[in-house]
């Protein structure tokens, strides 16, 4: 299992939300390269990027910031704003190894086909994010009637493999992973599943890590706080490749 730790990018800031809040913002940093050879320092062997303006706006003014992340040398997984081809080309092309599709995912899905064809199941993802059991969209500030074993099974029939699964109402909240939700949204869809939102111990890594059907974990908070080190989640996860 992969931990990916998490740069979540807002006005070229480094920063983390409560439950995708924008009004409830904390900035842990104002250089985001700082941040990401830190975590390679540490051993990380990808980062998770998330762009929030592009996720709130659909403008992906943090992109300067994922070419020079990108050449670190470290795989990048970069979401937040990319609602066209044209957007996922423009972010593969400036460094990313995988790119994580949300809105464009329920409301465009043949975008997402595409997107599979052209470029590869091991370079797109998407995002099945949900607040109360139901897909959020636009930067989780809109709320579908979709599940996410509903979309992940769509995707999946897309040629689809790579799923990121985050419980909104546990995101930042330092609360406990959402860990029954994500091992069974991974046995139902056949995706590989990273779960995000509200890790906080190395008891969840451990939990995720024995269901042997979750594929990674993205942990923001818990890092930032300093509630977990990355070089013991790692271990917790039995990593061993990228």
């Amino acid at each position: 299992m992969i931990i990916y730790p998490a740069i979540d990018l807002r006005t070229g800031k480094v920063v983390r939300l409560k439950e995708g809040d924008p009004n409830r913002q904390t900035v842990f940093s104002d250089d985001p390269i700082v941040t990401a050879r830190s975590w390679i320092d540490q051993g990380a062997a990808w980062i998770h990027m998330v762009n929030l303006d592009g996720a709130f706006a659909a403008a992906n003014s943090n992109s300067h910031i994922l070419e020079q992340v990108a050449r670190l040398g470290i795989p990048v997984q970069f979401g937040g704003g990319l609602r066209a081809l044209e957007d996922i080309a423009a972010a593969l092309d400036q460094g990313a190894s995988r790119v994580i599709l949300g809105t464009i995912a329920l409301q465009n899905p043949d975008i997402v086909r595409e997107a599979v064809q052209r470029w590869g199941a091991d370079h797109i993802g998407v995002a099945l994010d949900a607040r109360d059991g139901k897909v959020t969209t636009h930067g989780w500030q809109q709320v579908s009637e979709t599940t996410p074993e509903e979309l992940g099974k769509r995707m999946f029939a897309a040629g689809v493999r790579h799923a990121l699964f985050t419980d909104v109402s546990r995101d930042g909240g330092l609360t406990g992973a959402n860990i029954e939700a994500t091992i069974a949204l991974g046995r139902t869809t056949g995706l590989n599943v990273i779960a995000s939102g509200g890790i906080d111990s190395l008891t969840d890594i451990e939990q995720l890590r024995d269901s042997q059907v979750v594929a990674g974990a993205v942990i923001g908070m818990a890092l930032y706080e300093g509630k977990i080190a990355l070089r013991e989640a790692i271990r917790a996860a039995g990593e061993t490749a990228c």
